[in-house]
């Protein structure tokens, strides 16, 4: 895959707990430059404003653990959404999971994507969950009527894996994130169904495809 056509599936991403306007004016300033999406903290929505309209600009809700009231976790996407939010990645409550307590996590995600007219991805963070957990995680995603399912954080101690890529793909289109910093990275999830990459690393993945 040339560099055109790898750009737009690339949610180029800055989402550390040190993340500066600055760090998110350079992601910006590079995504416009390199035809990719971007991933910004919500807090610095408004910065996207200044760059081309049609720069398709996600953010994150419940971030980054997914442990927040259900309410609180609600009005966080639609205020997303009204700042400016193209798409939203909503970070599943794991531990509701872990408990059984699939109806509640698939309500919870239902009642976001019912409040925003925008996509919304939910966040699985597969390397805290057994196969049988994220088969439960995607069909709750199901049952919300979510976009799209995201495979990490990247701050649970693991990423995407090509195996992941695969088995979440029999239920939703997936978002590889967590790990991947290289353009044969990327490739490997892609070639495996992967629709999207969520990655700080979009510049280098770039560069190293074909033109």
């Amino acid at each position: 895959m040339d560099r055109a056509a790898l750009a737009p599936l690339v949610d180029h991403t800055t989402l550390g707990p040190a993340t500066t306007p600055t760090d998110v004016d350079r992601v910006l300033a590079e995504a416009t430059e390199y035809g990719t999406n971007v991933c910004i903290p919500p807090c610095y929505l408004e910065r996207a404003a200044h760059f081309p309209s049609d720069l398709t600009v996600a953010t994150v809700v419940g971030f980054p653990h997914g442990h927040h009231d259900r309410e609180v976790k609600r009005e966080e996407a639609v205020r997303a959404w009204k700042a400016g939010a193209d798409e939203l990645d909503v970070v599943l409550n794991v531990g509701r999971l872990k408990a059984g307590e699939d109806d509640a996590v698939a309500d919870e995600l239902g009642e976001i994507v019912a409040a925003v007219p925008v996509p919304v991805k939910v966040i699985l963070e597969t390397a805290l969950l057994t196969e049988a957990e994220k088969r439960r995680a995607c069909e709750a995603a199901v049952a919300a009527d979510a976009a799209m399912v995201k495979t990490s954080t990247g701050f649970a101690g693991g990423g995407a894996t090509v195996a992941d890529v695969e088995l979440l793909g029999r239920y939703l289109p997936v978002k590889a994130s967590g790990g991947i910093g290289s353009y044969e990275e990327a490739m490997a999830v892609i070639d495996t169904g992967a629709d999207r990459i969520g990655t700080s690393s979009g510049v280098e993945i770039l560069d190293g495809a074909p033109e």
